[in-house]
């Protein structure tokens, strides 16, 4: 039995790896679910599987009796499951904000906060050139009338959506 659960841990690791590397943040966040998933999988086997035994020990014993499953891997799991549910939480609402933010999960297309000098080494000069021309503009215009910070600061997001559809 210990090496199904083997094989199949072998199996989820494998497959979130791929997913991880696919280059997607959505299927990234859910490649990263499942290697939790594998890894609780990894411990929760490591404190073997018998049938009917429960961790318990009688009031007069001073050690439970022998062939019960281990307790440790069982509570470390559960601590691994809130974790677990906390990070991907967590990365929902990263992915969220990125969405909102850039309009796209592509990680290639993700990259417009990166500096120019880093756009230009990967052969995307122009791509940054226009950022940056269209952020000098909008502070020139800002300079000339008198406005809120929250107009340029929409105004930097909404040309950065542009640039990521173009």
């Amino acid at each position: 039995m210990e090496t199904l659960f083997a094989v199949c841990t072998g199996l989820l690791a494998a497959m979130s790896a791929y997913l991880m590397m696919s280059g997607q943040l959505m299927r990234f966040i859910l490649g990263l679910l499942i290697l939790s998933n594998a890894a609780n999988l990894a411990i929760f086997v490591s404190g073997r599987l018998t049938l009917g035994a429960p961790p318990l020990i009688a009031p007069d014993a001073y050690a439970p009796p022998e062939g019960v499953a281990n307790a440790l891997p069982q509570a470390l799991v559960l601590t691994a499951i809130v974790i677990g549910f906390g990070l991907f939480a967590f990365a929902i609402v990263l992915a969220l904000r990125a969405w909102s933010t850039l309009g796209t999960l592509d990680g290639d297309r993700m990259r417009v906060a990166e500096p120019e000098t880093q756009a230009a080494a990967r052969g995307q000069a122009s791509r940054g050139d226009l950022a940056g021309q269209r952020l000098r503009d909008l502070q020139v215009e800002r300079q000339r009338r008198p406005g809120s910070a929250l107009r340029l600061r929409h105004s930097r997001t909404s040309a950065a959506a542009e640039l990521m559809h173009h």
